[in-house]
């Protein structure tokens, strides 16, 4: 079988055996840009990102801060939350510093601008939850535009896992990290 049970969630086995680190300077942050949706947000997520401070807001590049002006920082499909995008391409949260393109969400929350982080599925990206069988289905999405983080994580042996272990523990807790990373690491004397 193809995933794993870790407590109540499942996990696709390509999330426990894939290497993974970014490397802006090789992607240039295009994670930010390349969609036609953006970031998949929680109720209360949308409900932060509805009352930002003019302090981040002056962040913002004047064409995203007009797009984010006229609709909102919000988008709903299909029911599902999403951070506003211009044009269908970029968020209207990123900003661009020396060719890199970065969430000014994040930023104001490292200046201490904002209490709050860049959503959580940007954090947890290129892993993304679904459901399968009623419960949440953890994938791996592999895109073109993330083979050096592909390449950079393989050759410093950075687990996927452990690349975005801070967003998997504010998900599921320490406790489930903890399982998990026991699942892999037996896994591996297994088979390693």
């Amino acid at each position: 079988m193809s995933l794993v049970s870790i407590g109540d969630v499942l996990v696709d086995k390509e999330v426990l055996n894939a290497f993974f680190s970014c490397d802006l300077h090789e992607c240039r942050g295009k994670c930010c840009i390349e969609g036609e949706l953006g970031a998949p947000l929680s109720d209360a997520e949308a409900l932060q990102l509805r009352e930002l401070p003019e302090e981040l807001l002056r962040m913002l590049p004047e064409k995203g801060l007009r797009h984010l002006r006229r609709h909102g920082p919000v988008d709903i499909y299909q029911g599902v939350q999403y951070t506003r995008t211009v044009e269908n391409e970029e968020c209207v949260f990123t900003l661009i510093r020396d060719g890199i393109t970065f969430c000014a969400i994040e930023i104001a929350c490292r200046e201490g601008i904002i209490s709050f982080d860049k959503p959580l599925s940007c954090r947890l990206f290129p892993i993304r939850v679904r459901k399968k069988f009623g419960l949440p289905y953890l994938v791996y999405e592999q895109h073109s535009m993330c083979r050096s983080a592909r390449k950079a994580g393989w050759e410093c042996k950075v687990q996927l896992i452990d690349y975005v272990h801070l967003a998997l523990e504010s998900l599921y807790g320490g406790d489930w990290m903890v399982s998990l990373k026991a699942f892999v690491d037996s896994s591996f004397r297994r088979h390693g």
